[in-house]
């Protein structure tokens, strides 16, 4: 169940997919995809699961199933490294572009993708720099402020922590604070990063097939 939420005098739904799209711009904001980070490891001897990069870009497919979508744009790290430029991952994605040719894709340039290289010329991803500023946003990879924008950015990969007595369970997160939001790791296999929100923030978690506000955010 998506959750919708205003940002900077915009409506902005929030993923279970851990994505964002905002409707307005008919855009699909993806934070940190990080495609072939799975092929990166085992290129590296790491022995770890295969098909990441099938069943993220089968939810790209359900998500712009979902939504009036004309344009995604990837906040950074679209590429894990070098060696996620395997045959079969470059395939995968230049099917799921094949099927998708109308769709307008641009990459905001992560830290990853410095190292990686941009994206292979046949997926036609127009490669930009932050901040890209649209309207009210900054489209970024880094949250960082800046000037007269609201930034919506990944880099993270925010989790918060929820507690209770014993128990205790870290989940993927969107985190808004007062002028910068932070989008969850798209991508599987990317691990993520527990955050400490300040009071006033807005922490959204996403639990299985819902996203959920966590209630009265207290500084830690």
């Amino acid at each position: 169940m998506q959750m919708k939420i205003q940002t900077a005098g915009e409506q902005l739904l929030l993923d279970p997919e851990r994505t964002a799209f905002w409707p307005r711009r008919q855009t699909l904001l993806v934070a940190d995809a990080h495609f072939g980070k799975a092929a990166s490891f085992r290129a590296r001897g790491v022995p770890v699961p295969e098909a990441t990069t099938l069943a993220n870009l089968a939810t790209l497919d359900a998500l712009l199933t979902r939504h009036a979508c004309r344009r995604i744009v990837f906040l950074g790290d679209f590429l894990h490294s070098k060696e996620a430029r395997a045959p079969q991952t470059v395939a995968a994605l230049e099917a799921w572009r094949t099927r998708h040719a109308g769709l307008e894709l641009q990459l905001i340039e992560g830290n990853h993708d410095a190292h990686a290289g941009a994206p292979p010329a046949s997926l036609g991803i127009e490669l930009l720099q932050e901040p890209l500023i649209d309207g009210p946003f900054a489209l970024c990879h880094h949250p960082i402020p800046v000037a007269g924008s609201y930034v919506l950015a990944g880099h993270l990969h925010p989790a918060y922590r929820l507690a209770a007595k014993r128990d205790a369970l870290r989940l993927p997160c969107f985190w808004f604070g007062g002028n910068v939001g932070v989008l969850p790791a798209f991508g599987d296999f990317t691990g993520a990063h527990a955050i400490t929100p300040k009071v006033g923030d807005r922490v959204f978690v996403v639990a299985d097939d819902r996203v959920l506000q966590v209630p009265g955010v207290r500084a830690a």
